[in-house]
């Protein structure tokens, strides 16, 4: 079984201010199987965590630990993360043009894996998670994300997760912009990564409509940079009830 913790995490980040201290003693392990859900208002630090545990460079850890399965993450360059088993699904994933999604997938596997998947093996595994997603047999050859509707870039997202078989996914509100069908596509294919593969999920969200798909061990709430509460799925219906004031007041 693989860990990933978050041991008493601090994270800053330049702005035309100054520098701002977005996340101020975050503590959270997340062990394979397990699905966590990340809640909280605007700004509270949910995808600051997201992004600092896949290494951006915009974010500085000034103190704290993120270890996998003891191993220090922050000693890591953002390629060694990958390999090691950690994924990030962004928010607004980036446009490569010129390179094809074919391309693109199989260069992440040989990277990931070390050496180039079998062709025939690979070709049939793509057709079947494309398949699964609901993705067009075209789509493989288009530009990666370039001209994607915000459906198709997500299901994209969900496609590399299914193939490249990491340990641990970080999900940064990979329900934005869905519509129903489409949500339920996405969550199917994080659903089938996570039962295949054992899966450890951190799902960065503002609602609880992707947590009736996709079912909660944990869910946190983060409030001004912190964990303010702790709870399992009945704690997303409190908050979808109440919202956030009670903690933004406290």
């Amino acid at each position: 079984m693989a860990t990933l913790e978050i041991k008493n995490l601090h994270v800053t980040v330049e702005t035309d201010q100054g520098t701002k201290e977005i996340l101020k003693g975050v503590d959270l392990t997340i062990k394979s199987g397990e699905i966590h859900a990340v809640m909280g208002p605007n700004g509270s630090g949910k995808s600051t965590l997201a992004y600092s545990i896949a290494g951006h460079p915009k974010y500085t850890v000034t103190k704290g630990e993120i270890l996998l399965d003891g191993e220090n993450v922050l000693d890591m360059s953002v390629d060694e993360r990958a390999r090691a088993g950690l994924f990030l699904a962004m928010q607004y994933p980036v446009e490569i043009p010129g390179v094809s999604v074919s391309n693109f997938l199989r260069t992440a596997k040989t990277a990931i894996t070390g050496e180039a998947p079998a062709l025939r093996t690979w070709i049939k595994d793509v057709r079947d998670a494309m398949s699964g997603l609901k993705i067009d047999s075209t789509f493989s050859e288009r530009n990666v994300n370039e001209g994607f509707s915000g459906g198709e870039k997500k299901r994209h997202e969900i496609l590399q997760l299914e193939l490249l078989k990491p340990r641990f996914a970080i999900l940064d509100e990979t329900d934005s912009g869905l519509d129903v069908d489409a949500l339920k596509i996405v969550s199917e294919g994080v659903n089938r990564a996570h039962q295949a593969n054992d899966l450890g999920v951190l799902m960065i969200t503002h609602y609880t409509r992707i947590l009736k798909c996709i079912k909660p061990d944990f869910v946190h709430v983060f409030v001004d940079g912190k964990v303010a509460e702790q709870g399992g799925e009945e704690l997303a219906d409190q908050l979808e009830a109440e919202g956030y004031d009670r903690y933004v007041k406290a």
